[in-house]
């Protein structure tokens, strides 16, 4: 439905391991990654590892390789499709990057079901090494925002914004799916009439069912892919229901509201005497 916008995570998400930990370990890297994480901040730790790896003799190719036998819930593809197939707006908000996201998607056939991918900026520079800048310049413009978002990403603003983009449109109804520590921002930042699918057990989940009262939405949770697809089909069926009721409401409303022209009579009642 062209009102609804979903919004996925991407990292046990979409995808089941963190991209950044799969490409890393697949790559032999581990102990490396291990050593340096003490000493600063993850989004620049996978920079730094990206010019390790290169320095190591690793390829771009390498690299493609190994996102593309990342795993994922053999439900997931089929829900995204379906999504989309039913007119939703669907979109990515993730702290993995830029490349790691559209390697995997156009690898599952799935990045033209996506109208945005909000993440950090990657690029493979002059040398051939892949380059991974954070969202947010956050040594010299750091975000303020006050929960637990990771210094280079707030997705919560993000989702602001992106909910700004949409307004222009018309009324829209957001569905968020969701994670991890960061994803728990953006369930704040849901209204009343909007739904958010924390997976079960996992960070976002437990901070949301520790602060349940801040967050208005309606919350759905889910286990894995295949609870993913029915959870997020059912909830497109029930705004499209209530989108539905809500315009023939509207329209008998409409109607009601117009007085009986002065040239219309009532009904006449015939009686029969016997």
């Amino acid at each position: 439905m062209a009102g609804i916008v979903v919004v996925f995570d991407f990292d046990k998400t979409v995808i089941e391991p963190d991209s950044d930990n799969w490409v890393v370990d697949e790559l032999g890297a581990t102990d490396l990654f291990n050593q340096l994480l003490p000493t600063m901040p993850w989004n620049s730790l996978m920079d730094r590892m990206m010019v390790e790896l290169h320095a190591q003799g690793k390829t771009i190719d390498d690299i493609e390789q190994v996102l593309r036998r990342v795993p994922i819930h053999p439900r997931i593809v089929p829900a995204i499709k379906a999504a989309h197939a039913l007119g939703c707006d669907l979109r990515i908000l993730s702290d993995a990057n830029l490349f790691f996201i559209e390697t995997i998607l156009d690898h599952l056939g799935i990045k033209d079901c996506f109208s945005e991918i909000n993440t950090n900026p990657s690029y493979v520079d002059v040398e051939g090494r892949l380059r991974i800048s954070p969202y947010v310049d956050f040594k010299s413009s750091p975000h303020t925002c006050i929960n637990p978002c990771p210094p280079n990403m707030c997705k919560g603003m993000i989702l602001e914004r992106m909910r700004c983009c949409v307004a222009k449109e018309g009324r829209k109804r957001m569905i968020y799916l969701g994670d991890g520590i960061g994803d728990f921002c953006p369930s704040l930042k849901l209204d009343e009439g909007d739904f958010m699918m924390p997976r079960k057990d996992f960070p976002a989940w437990n901070l949301i069912r520790e602060n349940e009262g801040r967050v208005r939405a309606e919350i759905h949770e889910w286990v894995d892919g295949a609870e993913l697809e029915s959870v997020l089909l059912k909830l497109i069926e029930k705004i499209r229901i209530q989108e539905s009721s809500l315009q023939s409401l509207m329209v008998d409303c409409k109607f009601g509201s117009i007085p009986v022209a002065a040239h219309e009579s009532r009904p006449q009642v015939l009686r029969v005497h016997q």
